[in-house]
């Protein structure tokens, strides 16, 4: 690998297998699938197919928040597809999302299956089945979707730009974590401004405009990505500070939180959820065993 100072671009880019870093042996510059892998089914409606990476996170935040509304139809089966070694290129995967990214639903409630890929589709997917955390006043659905939609496209900065080059880049090069911490600052900053005029991102109640940010800002925020926090002196952002600590202390973001998680304390993580006596007894023998 030349240095970043050296580096000229060809002019025409050919792939290199094994460059790329940590993800090497997961990013190719094709789609499809890679092997035959058929997606396991559970008993409920609903079928989740993910990890908690802060996208993951958003969909079983929301599903929890609605069970713990009392919409029974939202029971869920989740199951852990482990990105690392490429289970989402399996066919099955594949078939739920082209894209081969985490994660994807497939609604089984009706006469014909339902798949259901990107994040922020799969939260308003729900949010419009169950007539939930999403407004119907014109003013404020427009509002929230604004927000959510924000999020979406402010994630490539974040994740992809910041998070890659600060984080994970096989080489340290100064300009792309300068121009990256400079973007993920000031979205930090548009935030923190919003939150300074209302307790939730999109108004004054709760929406999945919440659930799509929090992963991912409020996890920024509160030192649980990057280990950046300081790096990106985050406690400056008051507002975006008060609320992440009041979205994080909900029972059912908790237990979100907790869902086809493969890191950190044991205590936190439950690999497979299927029914809400999951959170007491965990899956992850079952996980083992179905290896």
């Amino acid at each position: 690998m030349a240095n970043s100072s050296d580096y000229m671009p060809p002019k025409v880019w050919t792939w290199t297998a094994g460059g790329g870093g940590r993800f090497a042996n997961i990013n190719r510059p094709t789609a499809g699938a890679t092997r035959e892998k058929e997606l396991p089914v559970g008993l409920h409606p609903l079928q989740l197919y993910s990890l908690a990476t802060p996208n993951g996170v958003k969909v079983t935040i929301l599903l929890e928040e609605l069970l713990a509304l009392g919409h029974s139809g939202a029971e869920y089966d989740a199951w852990l597809i482990k990105i690392g070694d490429g289970e989402q290129f399996g066919s099955g995967f594949v078939n739920a999302n082209p894209n081969s990214k985490i994660p994807a639903l497939v609604d089984r409630s009706g006469p014909k299956p339902i798949r259901v890929f990107e994040s922020g589709a799969i939260l308003l997917y729900l949010a419009e089945k169950f007539g939930a955390f999403l407004p119907t006043e014109a003013g404020a659905r427009a509002e929230c979707l604004s927000w959510l939609f924000w999020q979406v496209g402010s994630a490539p900065y974040l994740g992809g730009g910041f998070g890659h080059f600060y984080a994970y880049a096989p080489a340290k090069i100064e300009y792309a974590i300068d121009r990256f911490a400079m973007e993920a600052k000031r979205l930090l900053d548009v935030l923190d401004q919003q939150l300074a005029a209302s307790p939730y991102v999109a108004g004054p109640e709760y929406t999945i405009a919440d659930m799509a940010v929090w992963p991912w800002y409020g996890g920024l925020a509160q030192g649980a990505l990057y280990e950046a926090a300081d790096f990106l002196s985050v406690q400056q952002y008051r507002n975006v500070q008060r609320w992440a600590s009041a979205i994080g202390e909900r029972p059912a973001v908790a237990r979100g939180r907790m869902v086809n998680r493969v890191f950190g304390e044991p205590s936190s993580q439950l690999h497979e959820r299927h029914t809400a006596a999951d959170f007491e007894t965990k899956t992850q023998d079952k996980v083992a065993t179905r290896d």
